[in-house]
């Protein structure tokens, strides 16, 4: 999650929600996200709202940010009065995997007294592999966790370097096969691609290893870089050079291509999965504008087009809970407008598409051009839906500009 936090409206000090939000909460699929704001090193490229021990110093600590993180599930069970049951769990970072097993069992253990979860529900934590080991994942496979995600970027020892990234080459597909001999059916493998000096070679290198490694999801996202991290001042200073826009396209080419050869499609632009049960149902309530309680420092969250942020720092966050009070830094209650605009933005990067209903006149004839020029499959138009096309998903940002003219 971003470090940023938007500008916006004061939250209420009890966080209570307006009822036209709470109208039709469970008949929606639900999720909650945890975050967990601690890493070992902050790697160079990240502008997550995470801290290091350095960084975080005396202020804060993992018991602390438990012990509010239980009293914010608390809240938002209150605040949501028959609180639904949780369809989908996701605990990302930071990095989870510091707390360890017994951690990542409370955080569970916090969910299910707050929500409970439902029959079936996706229960996924992120890790990084230099922080995993066949005990851990038999652990959390025994405390409830169904799914892992796990952070590997690279093959290349040299592109691993140039992000910061601290595992060896091999340990994420070493991670992701005790997993599986864990009991884990479901475990995902983060790629980066078009770090400075990453060759075509190189993300062949990581596209074979994760191909080795038999996982069932992919997500491969090519290399921003945010304003603030020590990667943006290596840029600025020319001892790196920026990603081309040119070659991230090739390399996205060459991800897709490998993938789809291996069986994963696309259902997402940046994710791939083997099948429809392999896919990232938390991640899908996110794009398809659902309801979801992010608790944690900085953690957003969404419930009936109302969507509130919580304040980024551990110590706060913490004292924020234990005075009764609701950790929202701010809010805003989203109009019509403002939701049919992010349904267009999320669900065209779905490979199930955007309902042209979504669209107003003007984007509908801009759809129709769309399509004459490759960018959207004519034939899902015809039926009804805007479907990128390859060569629309490498220009998805500039067809959501052109259907929301």
């Amino acid at each position: 999650m971003p470090s940023a936090l938007p500008v916006a409206d004061p939250a209420p000090a009890d966080g209570a929600l307006p009822s036209s939000a709470l109208r039709g909460l469970g008949s929606r699929p639900f999720g909650v996200y945890v975050h967990v704001p601690f890493c070992a090193v902050r790697c160079g490229y990240c502008d997550f709202n995470t801290y290091t021990p350095g960084e975080l110093g005396s202020s804060a600590s993992p018991q602390s940010w438990l012990d509010g993180l239980r009293r914010e599930l608390d809240l938002a069970a209150a605040v949501l009065g028959a609180a639904p049951s949780a369809d989908t769990v996701f605990v990302g970072g930071g990095t989870p995997s510091l707390l360890g097993a017994d951690g990542l069992a409370s955080v569970l253990d916090a969910v299910r007294a707050s929500f409970g979860l439902s029959s079936g529900a996706e229960v996924t934590t992120e890790s990084n592999p230099e922080s995993t080991s066949p005990e851990f994942f038999a652990a959390i496979r025994d405390a409830g966790y169904t799914r892992v995600s796990l952070g590997m970027q690279s093959a290349a020892p040299h592109v691993l370097a140039v992000l910061d990234r601290k595992h060896t080459s091999g340990r994420p597909v070493a991670a992701a096969r005790e997993a599986f001999a864990a009991g884990f059916s479901h475990v995902n493998l983060d790629l980066i691609y078009g770090t400075p000096g990453e060759r075509p070679a190189d993300l062949q290198a990581s596209l074979d290893a994760v191909l080795s490694a038999g996982v069932d999801h992919v997500s491969a996202y090519a290399l921003i870089v945010e304003d603030g991290t020590a990667l943006a001042r290596r840029v600025t200073r020319g001892e790196l050079p920026a990603p081309d826009d040119d070659v991230l396209a090739s390399y996205y080419e060459m991800v897709d291509a490998a993938l789809e050869s291996a069986g994963l499609r696309w259902y997402e632009v940046s994710n791939w999965a083997s099948s429809v049960e392999a896919q990232c149902r938390h991640n899908i309530i996110y794009w398809q504008g659902g309801d979801w309680w992010g608790a944690g420092p900085g953690a957003h969250s969404h419930v009936g087009g109302v969507r509130w942020w919580n304040v980024k720092h551990p110590a706060k966050y913490a004292a924020e809970l234990a005075a009764g009070r609701s950790p929202a830094a701010g809010r805003e209650t989203l109009t019509s407008e403002d939701r049919r605009v992010e349904r267009v933005l999320l669900e065209l990067r779905l490979s199930s598409g955007l309902p042209v209903e979504a669209l107003d006149p003007a984007g509908l004839a801009a759809a129709s051009t769309c399509a004459a020029d490759g960018l959207l499959d004519p034939a899902a138009l015809s039926a009804g839906r805007c479907v990128l096309t390859p060569r629309g998903r490498l220009l998805a940002d500039a067809v959501v500009h052109r259907l929301l003219p």
